[in-house]
């Protein structure tokens, strides 16, 4: 798996907007998949695997009470990858991970966190189209004939109708990116996919260090992180934008305002819960 250490703003930009031509339109349209985490040390987990214990056994537990808890009118069609989407986006815990189509929506979350200034931060960059070719040929077919890179959770429904349809494709684990529907500003705003593994077990990360051709992850050191922060919210790249309402508004006028001044360590037993549909607070602030 490639690493990559930046020095500086120019530097970033450089590797995180590197590979995006597309030859064959003569655009820029990158195959890369973003997920900024502000600490380098945090794995990528799922919030599932992080309940611990047979966790694998409680996903359908966990998604059969959401669904028959919530109401009717929260999802747009009563579909198990809408379920999901919307479990996911609420904080249910899922095998989902969120990502963004965006690097500077991934910067964001690299260095919103100012209790993780001290620590170097890391965005993973996946190679989506790449990944999708190994896909089972029943996915890779749908992908053919709606000419897509993505899935989105119509075309999932029409190939797996349930996660054990979905999981019994293939013997061998692989991942999938699909785009999840427009719940609310959010997720539009965010520019947000998700990537589902085909095992609830199964961990994306050492299927990444498999593929180690797929995947690179870009560290940003701790003494960079200012400047990073400080261009994007000159950017408007903020919670006020990627939260649109009263809660992303007070989170981003809380850090604007915040001096440069070293702040209490984040937890290091308090793993990140990278959601990026959910506004990540640290665990005092919650």
């Amino acid at each position: 798996m490639k690493e990559i250490r930046v020095s500086n703003w120019n530097e970033l930009n450089e590797q995180l907007y590197g590979d995006s031509f597309n030859p064959s339109i003569g655009r820029i349209r990158s195959p890369f998949a973003f997920r900024g985490v502000s600490s380098a040390d945090y794995p990528l987990t799922t919030s599932l695997s992080r309940l611990g214990g047979a966790y694998g056994q409680m996903e359908q537990h966990l998604l059969r009470n959401f669904r028959k808890y919530a109401r009717r009118g929260d999802v747009q069609t009563d579909s198990v990858w809408n379920w999901l989407a919307v479990a996911q986006h609420h904080g249910l815990p899922t095998r989902l991970l969120d990502w963004t189509f965006s690097p500077q929506v991934a910067m964001h979350f690299a260095t919103a966190r100012l209790r993780e200034f001290e620590r170097d931060a890391v965005i993973w960059t996946v190679d989506f189209v790449r990944a999708h070719a190994l896909l089972p040929r029943p996915l890779r077919e749908e992908m053919e004939s709606e000419s897509a890179d993505v899935f989105t959770v119509e075309m999932l429904a029409r190939r797996a109708g349930t996660l054990e349809d979905f999981d019994a494709l293939d013997d061998e684990p692989f991942v999938l990116f699909f785009e999840p529907p427009s719940l609310d500003d959010r997720i539009v705003n965010q520019f947000a996919l998700f990537s589902v593994m085909s095992c609830p077990e199964s961990h994306l990360e050492a299927w990444l260090r498999s593929h180690p051709d797929l995947v690179r992850r870009i560290v940003i050191p701790a003494q960079l992180k200012w400047e990073v922060r400080d261009k994007l919210d000159q950017a408007n790249v903020t919670e006020r934008v990627l939260f649109p309402g009263l809660d992303g508004l007070s989170a981003w006028l809380k850090r604007y305002y915040s001096p440069r001044t070293p702040l209490p360590a984040a937890d290091p037993m308090d793993e990140e819960d990278e959601d990026r549909h959910g506004l990540e607070l640290s665990r005092d602030d919650r």
